[in-house]
């Protein structure tokens, strides 16, 4: 199965991924990981190249019949498509979640509060800032998902939720 957290930086889908990941004993590709380890290779700016890679190790990674948790921003219908062709491809099961914080003064403090993981991250790769944020690119969505806010209840709360979503994503 292939679960895919979408949402802005700082609406909480890497906590949620992270848990449902270590839960299910799943693949988790992290783009920021992507991202963080490309520009410290290197290269002079990341686009594309980041999902692209996520693309290949989640084919493979469901190749095996192993669980994939993909967390991007996932911010234009053509790296959602790409994702559910991803899934498409592999004849996989898959739940799109986007995951949203409703409260905007919550998201902007966990934002500004957020740093860089010194483990995968160190270099080049840093936390958007709120400005980023606040005025980042993401297409309204064209296809079905399912919404979850964080900016109430407790994260076993919301795992649960989620957990409930992975056995039966056609819900």
């Amino acid at each position: 199965m292939l679960i895919v957290f979408s949402g802005l930086p700082g609406s909480g889908k890497s906590t949620l991924a992270h848990a449902l990941a270590t839960h299910l004993n799943a693949v988790y590709l992290r783009l920021d990981t992507i991202e963080a380890a490309l520009l410290n290779a290197g290269l002079p700016s990341v686009g594309v190249e980041g999902y692209a890679v996520a693309y290949a190790l989640a084919a493979d990674a469901l190749r095996l019949g192993q669980t994939v948790v993909a967390d991007c921003v996932n911010p234009l219908t053509v790296t959602r498509e790409a994702w559910q062709a991803v899934a498409r491809n592999m004849s996989s099961r898959m739940l799109d979640l986007e995951v949203i914080c409703s409260d905007r003064q919550e998201h902007r403090r966990r934002v500004e509060t957020r740093q860089a993981d010194e483990g995968n991250w160190a270099g080049r790769w840093q936390p958007p800032k709120w400005e980023a944020v606040a005025r980042h690119d993401y297409e309204a969505w064209t296809s079905a998902r399912t919404v979850m806010d964080t900016a109430s209840g407790k994260q076993a709360e919301l795992l649960t939720k989620v957990l409930a979503l992975a056995q039966n994503p056609d819900r």
